[in-house]
């Protein structure tokens, strides 16, 4: 699936925003969930619903259209 831009966007929650954030700085799960003290599995249904929310197949995809559309900057 490509990015779907006709859709409108669901708005993340702070939580999911900060999980994108440390996605973009190539974190994988396991570290993002050390960093946030929870568990793993909280870490991929967070990501599971920024992919769902933005309508995006994969991390890269959440991140560029994160970037692209002003939700997050990149260092």
């Amino acid at each position: 699936m490509a990015i779907n831009l006709d859709r409108p966007i669901e708005e993340l929650t702070p939580r999911e925003l900060e999980v994108l954030r440390l996605m973009a700085q190539g974190l994988p799960n396991r570290k993002i969930a050390e960093q946030l003290a929870v568990n793993e599995r909280t870490i991929k249904h967070h990501v599971s619903e920024i992919l769902s929310k933005l309508g995006v197949d994969n991390r890269t995809q959440a991140i560029t259209f994160a970037a692209t559309h002003g939700l997050i900057t990149l260092n």
